[in-house]
């Protein structure tokens, strides 16, 4: 985990509050994995790994481990993990939607949302290759993914501050933002990019100059002036 954002991302359970589970417990777990259907959760098909920064403090960070899924073509929902540990602490929520939804919205509202263009044009924004499947076909199928994620709007809000070190979800819900130019994540983090990123990359087997380098072919977003509201309040 890199020291700019703390978090879990471990398999090591020694930090989360409560005594491990009883045998009763895992025997529940998987009766009910096999007689229930579960079927929100089994609508999740994309993985996607990045920072949120906290709206009401540009100098803190903390990786997302988003779960997605399609609702419609114009709006996804995604669960927000600490890690993709099997353990894993859900401490968020994000939904996104495409630029025509997100102009009717009141310009109110509009402004919770953040943009991820930055995200996606830098190589923060990386959907992690599965195991088996070949770097180059996944390099593919990411960077069509990046092209449909570069125009559309976020909002997020995180309920667990997992990077100081809550034992439960404490206080209330947090707004959260994306990074929006180099500068951003230098305050967030000394030394920028490469230091956030050092220790993310070298757990999932990516390089982010690679990536950006593949999506320099993604065309320029227009972005609604209501959007990323919190960092031109700061």
């Amino acid at each position: 985990m890199s020291a700019c954002a703390k978090g879990h991302a471990s398999d090591d359970t020694s930090d989360i509050i409560g005594d491990p589970r009883t045998t009763k417990s895992r025997v529940l777990e998987t009766g009910a994995a096999m007689v229930q259907e579960f079927q929100p959760v089994k609508q999740i098909c994309a993985h996607l790994n990045a920072f949120h920064v906290y709206a009401n403090d540009p100098t803190r960070c903390v990786e997302a481990n988003h779960y997605c899924s399609h609702l419609t073509e114009d709006v996804r929902q995604c669960l927000i993990y600490d890690s993709p540990q099997h353990n894993a602490r859900l401490i968020g929520v994000e939904y996104m939607v495409t630029p025509r939804v997100f102009a009717t919205l009141p310009h109110e509202e509009r402004q919770l949302w953040h943009t991820h263009e930055f995200e996606v044009k830098s190589g923060m924004l990386a959907m992690p290759v599965p195991a088996g499947v070949p770097a180059a076909v996944w390099d593919a199928a990411e960077t069509a993914e990046m092209k449909d994620i570069a125009p559309i709007y976020g909002k997020c809000y995180h309920f667990w501050q997992v990077d100081r070190g809550d034992p439960v979800p404490m206080g209330p819900p947090q707004l959260m933002g994306s990074f929006t130019s180099p500068e951003s994540a230098e305050k967030a983090c000394p030394g920028g990019l490469d230091a956030l990123l050092k220790d993310r990359d070298a757990r999932f087997g990516i390089d982010y100059r690679a990536k950006a380098k593949k999506r320099e072919g993604i065309a320029e977003v227009k972005m609604h002036p209501d959007a990323d509201a919190m960092w031109k309040k700061n």
